[in-house]
């Protein structure tokens, strides 16, 4: 069985899904520390991306960040917001240990903070 790593976004400024927002997927290698994109995504109506961020051979053991322009969301909802924003680009790096398992990371976003856990 191959695992996968699946996102969703959900504006609790709104209590709807986060549409259309940017995702970068990096890499990150443990020796070095050095980040290499891996890809970028949007959202779709739901807050989610259309297929897994990865699933099969590009599902690997390692140390990724996803990084999502949240700033970029909460400009175009018409917001008044600072310059520069309070959060921008918020990043969350964590660690796949288990080609098997699913990794569900959710962001739940407002523009001056956000929460995440390990979902299902």
């Amino acid at each position: 069985m191959s695992g996968k790593l699946t996102t969703h976004i959900l504006d609790t400024v709104h209590g709807c899904p986060a549409a259309n927002v940017a995702i970068e997927l990096w890499a990150i290698d443990p020796a070095s520390g050095q980040k290499t994109l891996l890809k970028t995504i949007r959202t779709n109506s739901d807050g989610r991306t259309d297929t897994p961020v990865l699933i099969g051979d590009e599902f690997q053991i390692g140390t990724y960040e996803l990084v999502f322009a949240i700033g970029d969301y909460f400009s175009q909802r018409q917001l008044s917001l600072s310059e520069p924003r309070f959060l921008d680009r918020v990043p969350i790096q964590f660690g796949i240990a288990d080609r098997t398992a699913h990794y569900h990371v959710p962001l739940l976003a407002t523009p001056w903070s956000y929460t995440t856990y390990r979902g299902s």
